[in-house]
């Protein structure tokens, strides 16, 4: 991939999409192309295609997309399926028909059964019954994978898909009704520690088992990718270790500096059981993770400290 390409990246106002924006600028690469909801609508087919004619990108990174944690899929599944249908098949078939020369499908780990074996090998996708908490997201991200795919077979197409495990950082969502566990739990103990609460809730028994990549080393890995992958096959994207949702939370604590209780409800969902990707294929390529969880979480806190201070 030529620094001077011409790279549009959908979503670039979203975490991940902000991560590789980020890194595509740090690493030299001078034509980038982003635009904002209101410049063009990505659920609009007829102006995203208008965008492909005139602006002519060569590459194209899909990060754009509807997401959230349990209980916002839970509460919103047609909107899930529907909105992310819409801007993957709106993206993947104007790239196509522009003649984009590489697009990127980010897709999310929550595509693999709910009971996959551990590590998830790319190889489990379609093997079993996905997570019911987030089924429709799922099936959305499984859908643009497939069509990638099939753009790949039918007409050639260099489109690959890569899949994420749980990512954090800049840009999370904190919104509690709507956010990812660790955003979640950045939030709520930070709201303890300031209020001076003795205990913090947390949804769940807290023995689900996930694996966290800061979304830095994500953009990282997908730069990689664009820069010297080319099967439509899908790969994996993580740090290739987990941790309970227990011990995360701990974790956060010890970061944050909290030392109050912590109380698991065993009411709420616990989501999948475990979910820990298989990184055999990527490391194989030469790719691996730089940022400790640990090291990561105070990231994430300070960003998150001076959003939150400037709003309040």
């Amino acid at each position: 991939m030529d620094k001077t390409s011409k790279i549009f990246i959908a979503g670039h106002r979203g975490m991940a999409g902000s991560a590789i924006v980020r890194r595509l600028q740090s690493g030299g690469f001078e034509n980038l192309l982003v635009c904002t909801r209101s410049e063009v609508d990505l659920l609009d087919r007829p102006a995203v295609q208008a965008f492909f004619a005139s602006a002519r990108p060569e590459v194209v990174v899909d990060a754009a997309a509807r997401v959230g944690g349990i209980a916002a899929n839970s509460e919103n599944p047609v909107e899930f399926l529907l909105e992310n249908l819409t801007i993957q098949n709106n993206l993947i078939s104007a790239a196509a028909d522009s003649g984009v020369r590489k697009l990127l499908f980010l897709g999310s780990s929550c595509i693999y059964p709910k009971f996959s074996p551990q590590p998830i090998p790319e190889s489990a996708l379609l093997t079993g019954a996905l997570e019911p908490t987030n089924d429709a997201y799922a099936l959305a991200k499984i859908a643009g994978i497939k069509l990638c795919q099939a753009y790949a077979r039918e007409y050639g197409k260099n489109f690959i898909s890569a899949m994420p495990t749980n990512l954090y950082g800049p840009r999370d969502n904190y919104d509690l009704r709507s956010s990812h566990v660790l955003p979640a739990l950045i939030r709520k103990v930070h709201e303890a520690k300031i209020c001076g609460a003795k205990e913090v809730a947390i949804w769940g028994t807290g023995s689900p088992r996930r694996e966290f990549l800061h979304v830095d080393d994500m953009a990282d890995a997908c730069v990689f990718l664009l820069e010297g992958y080319d099967s439509p096959e899908i790969i994996n994207i993580g740090c290739g270790e987990d941790i309970t949702i227990r011990e995360l939370a701990q974790t956060v604590c010890d970061v944050l500096g909290y030392r109050g209780e912590l109380a698991f409800d065993a009411s709420k969902p616990d989501g999948t059981p475990r979910k820990l990707l298989d990184m055999a294929k990527l490391f194989a390529l030469g790719w691996r993770p730089k940022i400790r969880l640990s090291e990561g979480i105070r990231s994430a806190y300070d960003w998150f400290l001076g959003t939150h201070e400037q709003k309040t």
